[in-house]
């Protein structure tokens, strides 16, 4: 019996490709050029099945490229760089992996708060470069009993909101709408939050919808003494804006795990002492990024003996 033929669109884990190595023919998609174009054209209607990552996604062109596609796993919970509605129209399944990276990319996002107000990192250089002789560290800002906005009380939203009754902090969130089963306040525009709020973190969805939500306008109101973290997407936040807003010390700090055009940081932020940077690994933890590519794999093998993946993306 002939294996389906799985297209390897983006970087997965050793263990996934050994695995779907094993269970499915499994071709590597080359880099974008000439030699990209040349393969699609030669191979793109014998394809199944891609298997892809939420940061890279699958462009519609090569959606339409493979006319016998008929199921994408995705590596992550992003979508904003799957058309899931074009995929839909096409009668392709898409299968992600939410729910599993929920407390590690709350966790990181606790981790780059307490960074950013306490200055963790900038202490820890403080110490390597020998400077501890040379005088105090300055001081921080304390976290405990402050005033938490979330950006997107979703599942990780939630997971977070958590975290903060830890620290007693007071909690509202803003949303599109409000969340019925929470005990939280609700702001009706993300102004009224970022007003109130001594720290906001950014747990939204991308996509267009999104794009530079957290704006100029939005940075102007957190104010001075105000802390932002995204550990969403890059284009949630007008990058630009974020930039003049920490160089001119009309916000307090920010802490970053993703950029607008990653992995490209500008290097305005690289220089700035009041914003902590991480390379997009909000989810980076050996059991985390396991359970997501065991996931994938398991999206895969249900479709292939039921028609229909474990978990699928919402295409609405």
């Amino acid at each position: 019996m002939t294996r389906p033929r799985v297209l390897h669109a983006a970087p997965l884990t050793p263990w996934l490709d050994a695995q779907l190595a094993q269970a499915y023919e499994l071709t590597h998609l080359p880099p974008a050029g000439a030699a990209r174009a040349a393969f699609v054209a030669a191979q793109g209607g014998e394809f199944d099945a891609v298997a892809t990552s939420a940061s890279r996604g699958i462009a519609n062109e090569l959606i339409d490229a493979m006319p016998r596609l008929r199921v994408i796993s995705s590596f992550g919970v992003g979508l904003d760089r799957i058309d899931t509605a074009h995929a839909a129209r096409r009668g392709i399944a898409v299968g992600y992996t939410p729910e599993l990276l929920n407390d590690c990319v709350a966790d990181a996002a606790w981790g780059l708060l307490m960074d950013v107000a306490r200055g963790f990192s900038a202490a820890d250089r403080f110490v390597r470069l020998g400077r501890w002789g040379e005088g105090a560290f300055p001081l921080g800002t304390r976290v405990s009993g402050k005033r938490l906005g979330i950006v997107g009380l979703g599942r990780i939203g939630r997971v977070v909101a958590g975290r903060a009754q830890g620290f007693d902090m007071e909690i509202r969130y803003h949303n599109r709408s409000r969340v019925a089963d929470v005990p939280y306040g609700y702001a009706e525009t993300l102004l009224e939050l970022a007003r109130w709020a001594d720290f906001l973190i950014v747990v939204s969805a991308g996509g267009a919808d999104t794009r530079h939500l957290v704006d100029a306008e939005v940075l102007d109101a957190l104010g001075p003494r105000g802390f932002l973290v995204n550990v969403s997407r890059g284009s949630v936040v007008d990058e630009a804006a974020l930039v003049r807003a920490l160089q001119q010390r009309t916000i307090a700090g920010a802490g970053l795990d993703v950029y607008e055009n990653e992995p490209r940081v500008p290097p305005a932020l690289m220089a700035l002492d009041n914003v902590v940077l991480l390379p997009h690994i909000a989810s980076g933890t050996q059991e985390t990024r396991q359970a997501m590519a065991e996931l994938v794999l398991a999206n895969l093998q249900s479709f292939f003996a039921t028609g229909q993946v474990r978990v699928a993306a919402p295409h609405a």
